[in-house]
C-alpha cells in the first residue's frame, strides 16, 4: 500500500499491561495521534473547526492485532485516506521498526458533522485535502 503520511514513536512503560505488551486499547490511541499529525500537517486543525461548529468524528474503527509492540519498541503508523460517500476512511497500519514487521491494521471511518447534524461533506477538509481526495 502507498501511505499519504507516517508518525514515529516509541512504546512508553505506562503503555504496556501484566504480560509486557502494549495493552490494546493505546493502539487505538497511535491511531488518533497519528490522524491528528496529518491533519495538522496540511494546516487542518480540529479546534478552528470546532469554533465554526464543525466536528470530524469516529464513525467505526476496527483493528486486527497481528503481533503485539513491547516498552521501548519504536514503531510507525503509516496512514492512507481515501473518500467513500460521505466518510472520510483512513487506513492505518503499525509497524514495529527494527523488522518491519505489521502489528496492527486499523480502518477508521470518519464523518463531520455541522451543529450537531451530519454533513454531506466538509467542504474545509476537502479543500486541504484535495491532492490525496482525487486520486
Amino acid at each position: 500500500m502507498t501511505y499519504d503520511f507516517e508518525l514515529k514513536m516509541k512504546v512508553r512503560d505506562y503503555e504496556c499491561d501484566l504480560q509486557g505488551i502494549v495493552n490494546n486499547a493505546n493502539y487505538q490511541h497511535y491511531t488518533e495521534h497519528c490522524r491528528h499529525e496529518f491533519l495538522l500537517s496540511h494546516d487542518i486543525s480540529f479546534s478552528a473547526m470546532h469554533e465554526q461548529g464543525i466536528d470530524a468524528v469516529v464513525a467505526r474503527i476496527t483493528i486486527d492485532y497481528k503481533v503485539p509492540l513491547r516498552s521501548g519498541d519504536e514503531f510507525a503508523v503509516r496512514l492512507r485516506l481515501e473518500r467513500d460517500g460521505i466518510k472520510y476512511v483512513f487506513f492505518q497500519d503499525i509497524y514495529r521498526l527494527a523488522d518491519e514487521k505489521l502489528v496492527a491494521k486499523a480502518r477508521v471511518d470518519t464523518v463531520c458533522m455541522l451543529n450537531g447534524r451530519l454533513m454531506k461533506s466538509c467542504p474545509e477538509l476537502d479543500a486541504k485535502l484535495q491532492d490525496i481526495l482525487s486520486r
